[in-house]
């Protein structure tokens, strides 16, 4: 019990800190930075569909959760902020669209496989649930903290070439998130593939070419942003830093290969994808089996 609430405390701590430094540019609404309570949309939202989900001892919901708290927050800033420019409007429809797309894609998996199995365990432990939905609300308001300084300031930049160069990043990573979840759906709804590891396409590329591509679509994210930030708001430049460490080390990657070398560990095929496909960047080296 003490662990989970530390670590929820040390998440919200974090939280509140890029939260205050995010507000520094921030117009205001209703007396408040809205920065500040666009910040908590996610925080609520998750803590709210944390209760039946407990009870219910259902994982079904968290990923659909995270879709609808960046869809609600954006609508939060887009009715409380007087007067939008083209650099805000273009992020607000970047990270809805990514937000459906994933929010949908996720559901629609977790429905049809019956279970996420990453939640098999954590689901049990009241406080370690709580933390894990803590830290999903943690994940949408830090992950999208750029385009949301971006989207609440009162500095506005016009078109130049971050702004470029970001969407032609995002462009790239949805589109590589995109492809690879769709050619992982395509090769698992065949019945001769149930028990086989994926090792074509992208994922001939990458063990996970779908976290490449969202670390990217991120990263671009950030790059619009650059412009606007003022002062403390560079504090928010920390989104596609937290989205790569999420991915790699927490929720993901991480994960992923510690159930793939569990499943086929004794395959000398997947050992020999392992050893000779890069676990995250396409063309890259330093590749190692995780025991």
């Amino acid at each position: 019990m003490i662990k989970p609430l530390i670590g929820i405390l040390a998440t919200l701590a974090i939280s509140c800190g890029i939260a205050l430094a995010g507000s520094q540019g921030s117009i205001e609404a209703n007396g408040l930075p809205l920065f500040l309570i666009c910040a908590s949309v996610g925080f609520i939202l998750h803590w709210i569909i944390f209760v039946p989900s407990f009870i219910a001892q259902t994982e079904h919901y968290f990923d659909l959760t995270g879709s609808i708290s960046y869809i609600s927050t954006i609508i939060v800033a887009y009715l409380f902020h007087p007067d939008l420019d083209s650099r805000s409007l273009v992020v607000c429809a970047l990270i809805a669209i990514w937000a459906i797309r994933l929010g949908s894609f996720l559901f629609q998996r977790v429905k049809r496989d019956g279970k996420d199995r990453r939640f098999d365990e954590i689901k049990t432990k009241f406080f370690r649930y709580m933390f894990t939905w803590t830290l999903g609300g943690a994940w949408v308001f830090i992950t999208m903290a750029a385009g949301l300084a971006v989207i609440t300031s009162a500095n506005q930049v016009a078109l130049d070439g971050f702004f470029y160069v970001g969407l032609a990043l995002w462009i790239l990573g949805f589109g590589i998130e995109v492809a690879a979840d769709r050619q992982k759906t395509k090769f698992r709804r065949k019945a001769e593939n149930k028990e086989k590891f994926i090792s074509e396409g992208l994922w001939s590329l990458s063990r996970h070419p779908n976290y490449f591509g969202e670390i990217v679509l991120w990263l671009g994210i950030a790059v619009i942003a650059v412009p606007t930030l003022v002062g403390w708001q560079y504090v928010t430049l920390i989104s596609p830093i937290f989205v790569t460490f999420l991915l790699i080390k927490v929720s993901g990657v991480k994960l992923l290969e510690k159930s793939g070398m569990q499943r086929w560990g004794d395959d000398p095929a997947y050992r020999n994808y392992v050893a000779s496909t890069p676990s995250l960047v396409p063309f890259s080296r330093g590749n190692k089996i995780t025991q």
